[in-house]
C-alpha cells in the first residue's frame, strides 16, 4: 500500500480545497463598481467557471445528476485516515489549521469550510457558483471577478465578504502558510474588494487555464477571526468556517468528529442539495495498519477504503462478512492513475547520475512481487500519467516532435523514440538478464565492486539506498527490493520513524527513498511545478520528492501551463512525459484503475460512484446517506 495525496484535486461538496503558501500578493483599495466599457471587456456573467468553457450544467441547474435530492438526513459515518493534503498527516494530528506550516493538521477540515465555487464529480474541469453566485472573465484571461451571494455567511453569522477572500489570498501567499502554495499561485499578481461582495482577482498573462480553478476552490477565511489570533500557530481551537459542518469532538491524535450544521446558509443551493447528509462524521486515526483492520471488523469505523492487496484477497471472511452486515465493492476509477512508485532523491550525489537510477531500477522485479505479495491484483506503473490520454505511447507524433526538437542533442536520445517501458521480468523474483543489465550500467557510471563485494561508486564512496517509512505497509516489498540491491553489492535498509519525524523528514529532503503516489488531472496545470519543477525542487515542503531540476522538463511545464486547448494539453503532456521519463528519477510502482472498499450495511447511495469522483470515502462521505431500516437490520 502506498498513501495517497489528494494533491491540489478540485473541491467538491465534501469541503474546499485544502492548499499551502505562497509569495506576496498586492491588495488594491476597494474600487467603484464597473464602468459600461469594463463591464462589456468583462464579458457576460457565468454560473459556471471550466478550463475550456464547456459546462454541463445550466444556468438553472436544481442539482447534480448524480445526488439524490431528497436524500434523508442524519446518522453518521465514520471513516479512517487515507489520504493528505497541506500539513495533514495520515496517523495522527497535533492542530486543527490545515493550512499552516506547523504541526500535523486534523482530517476532514475542508468540510468545514466553503469556497468561491464548488465542483461536480462527473466533470473534470468545471465548477460552480457557491459563496460566488457569478463571475467575469476579461477576454485575456487576466482578470476575474466574483459577484458574492449576500447570505452567506460564517458559522457566527457574520457575513462573507469580498475582503474576506482578499485575506485568504494574502494569508496563503504569507510565509505563515504551508509552503506548497508559494509555488502555485506565484502568478496570481493581485486581489481587490470592489465592494463588499464583489472581488477582482488578477494573473499573469502566461498563467494557467487551471489556475483561476484552484483559486475559486480555496477555502475561504474569516479576516475578523484571525484579527487577533496568529494564522500560523498550531491550535486545537477550530477556525471559524462557513461550511456544511462544524467540529464536534477531537480526541488529540486519536479522532476527530464533525457536526452537522443544521441552519448552514448554503444548503438549498444546487451545488449543495443532495450532499451533506450525514449528522456526523468521524475520522478515526490507527499508528497499525493490522489495529485499523481489526478496528474496522468491529465496527469501530464503518466505511474503509482498501489499498492492501493482501488484505482484500484474504481478510474479508470476518463474520459480520458471512452475516451480510458487512458489503464490499469495486467502482471504476476513471482518473489518471497518477504516480506511485518509489522517488529517489537526486539532491544526494549517489543519485545523480541517470545509469545508477536506472539500475537500480532494474533490481525492482514487480512480477514476482504481484504475483506472490500482491495476488495479481495490480499493473505495473510505466508512465506519470498512467490510465489517462496523457500518458506517452509509441513513438511522438509530429506536435509532440514540434515540441521536443529544440532539445535534441541536451536530452537523451530516447525520448524522440518510444518511451521508457520498465522491462518485464522472468516472475523468479531474481532475474539475472536484468541485474547483468544493472551491473553494466553501475560500471558505466564508475562505480566498482570490490574484493569485499561491496559497490563503491567512482569516488570511492559507498553506493546505498535508505528507504524512509513510517507505518512498515510496504517492507515485505521493500525488503524483496532490497535483496537484489544487496546481490548488486549496493547497500540497503529500511528506516521506520513515527509519522511526525516522516512528515519533517519528507519536507526537509532528508531521505534517499521514499513511497508516494499523487492522483493527477486530466488537465494539469501549475501543479506539475511543485511536482516536477526546478523551484520546487529548492523549496522546502514542496512534492517535487525527486529533486526534478531539469530546463527541458521546465520548458515542457510550460507548454502544459501554455496549451489552449485539450489537443495541446495532451500534446505537450505526453512530450513531458517522454522526458520524465527518460531521467529515471524513480522506480514506478503499481496501479489499478478501480476502488475497492467496503462499509456496515447501514447506508444508502443515489447509485454508482462516478468515474471521476474523488475517490469512494469522499463519495460515500458528499452523497450517501443513513439508513435507518438497514442499521436495525444489522444491529447498529
Amino acid at each position: 500500500m502506498t498513501h495517497e495525496f489528494r494533491f491540489l484535486s478540485r473541491p467538491t461538496r465534501r469541503g474546499a480545497l485544502a492548499l499551502g503558501a505562497f509569495a506576496g500578493i498586492s491588495t488594491l483599495l476597494p474600487r467603484s463598481p464597473l464602468n459600461a466599457q469594463e463591464a462589456a471587456e468583462l464579458g457576460p456573467p457565468s454560473h459556471g467557471l471550466s478550463i475550456f468553457g464547456d459546462l454541463k450544467y445550466p444556468a438553472d441547474f436544481k442539482h447534480f445528476a448524480y445526488v439524490n435530492p431528497q436524500a434523508p438526513k442524519g446518522g453518521e459515518i465514520a471513516l479512517q485516515v487515507s489520504s493528505t493534503a497541506g500539513n495533514q498527516n495520515f496517523t495522527t494530528f497535533n492542530t486543527l489549521n490545515i493550512y499552516s506550516q506547523r504541526g500535523d493538521g486534523a482530517a476532514g477540515m475542508g468540510l468545514i469550510f466553503d469556497s468561491l465555487m464548488a465542483g461536480s464529480s462527473d466533470e473534470e474541469d468545471a465548477l460552480y457558483g457557491l459563496v460566488a453566485r457569478s463571475v467575469r472573465r476579461s477576454a485575456d484571461g487576466q482578470v476575474y471577478r466574483f459577484q458574492l451571494r449576500p447570505e452567506a455567511r460564517f458559522h457566527d453569522g457574520s457575513p462573507i465578504t469580498a475582503a474576506d477572500v482578499v485575506f485568504t489570498l494574502e494569508t496563503l501567499k504569507s510565509a505563515k502558510a504551508y509552503a506548497t502554495y508559494r509555488l502555485i499561485l506565484q502568478k496570481v499578481t493581485g486581489a481587490s474588494a470592489l465592494s463588499p461582495q464583489e472581488v477582482e482577482i488578477r494573473f499573469t498573462p502566461d498563467r494557467s487555464r487551471e489556475l483561476p480553478l484552484i483559486v475559486a476552490g480555496l477555502s475561504i477565511f474569516s479576516k475578523a477571526y484571525y484579527a487577533n489570533r496568529d494564522f500560523d500557530s498550531a491550535t486545537l481551537e477550530s477556525p471559524l468556517g462557513s461550511g456544511s459542518y462544524r467540529v464536534d469532538r477531537i480526541e488529540q491524535g486519536r479522532a476527530i468528529s464533525f457536526r452537522r450544521v443544521a441552519d448552514y446558509w448554503g444548503k438549498d443551493l444546487p451545488v449543495a442539495v443532495g450532499q451533506a447528509n450525514f449528522d456526523t462524521v468521524r475520522y478515526e486515526y490507527f499508528r497499525d495498519r493490522e489495529a485499523a483492520f481489526q478496528a474496522f471488523t468491529a465496527g469501530v469505523y464503518t466505511f474503509r477504503d482498501e489499498f492492501t492487496s493482501v488484505i482484500w484477497s484474504t481478510r474479508y471472511d470476518f463474520p459480520a462478512i458471512r452475516e451480510g452486515r458487512v458489503k464490499r465493492d469495486t467502482a471504476v476509477d476513471g482518473r489518471p492513475s497518477g504516480t506511485q512508485g518509489w522517488f529517489l532523491n537526486t539532491r544526494r550525489p549517489q543519485f545523480r547520475d541517470p545509469r545508477i537510477r536506472e539500475a537500480i531500477g532494474l533490481a525492482f522485479d514487480f512480477e514476482w512481487m504481484n504475483q506472490n505479495l500482491m495476488y495479481g491484483l495490480y499493473k505495473r506503473t510505466t508512465s506519470f500519467f498512467e490510465n489517462s490520454p496523457l500518458k506517452a505511447v509509441g513513438k511522438p507524433g509530429p506536435e509532440e516532435l514540434a515540441l521536443l526538437e529544440p532539445f535534441r542533442g541536451k536530452v537523451p536520445d530516447e525520448v524522440f523514440g518510444e518511451p521508457h517501458v520498465p522491462p518485464v521480468s522472468d516472475g523468479s523474483g531474481q532475474d539475472r538478464t536484468l541485474l547483468r543489465q544493472a551491473q553494466q550500467l553501475l560500471q558505466q557510471a564508475g562505480a566498482k565492486r570490490g574484493d569485499d563485494g561491496i559497490l563503491r561508486l567512482a569516488d570511492g564512496t559507498r553506493l546505498t539506498l535508505e528507504f524512509l517509512e513510517f507505518d512498515g505497509g510496504l517492507t515485505k516489498h521493500v525488503e524483496a527490493f532490497g535483496k537484489n540491491l544487496r546481490l548488486l553489492g549496493i547497500g540497503f535498509s529500511i528506516r521506520q520513524v513515527d509519522p511526525s519525524q516522516y512528515q519533517r523528514r519528507v519536507q526537509d529532503y532528508d531521505y534517499d527513498v521514499v513511497s508516494a503516489r499523487f492522483v493527477m488531472s486530466l488537465t494539469p496545470g501549475e501543479t506539475l511545478n511543485t511536482l516536477f519543477g526546478s523551484q520546487a525542487a529548492r523549496t522546502p515542503s514542496s512534492r517535487n520528492l525527486s529533486g526534478i531540476a531539469d530546463p527541458s522538463v521546465d520548458a515542457m511545464i510550460a507548454k502544459v501551463i501554455a496549451a489552449k486547448s485539450k489537443a495541446d494539453i495532451t500534446h505537450a503532456a505526453r512530450a513531458l512525459d517522454r522526458l520524465l521519463r527518460a531521467g529515471r528519477y524513480w522506480v514506478p510502482a503499481w496501479y489499478a484503475a478501480e476502488h475497492k472498499f467496503a462499509y456496515w450495511d447501514m447506508y444508502s447511495a443515489p447509485g454508482p460512484i462516478p468515474p471521476l469522483a474523488g475517490g469512494a470515502s469522499s463519495t460515500a462521505l458528499a452523497t450517501w446517506w443513513y439508513d435507518a431500516d438497514k442499521a436495525k437490520r444489522i444491529g447498529k
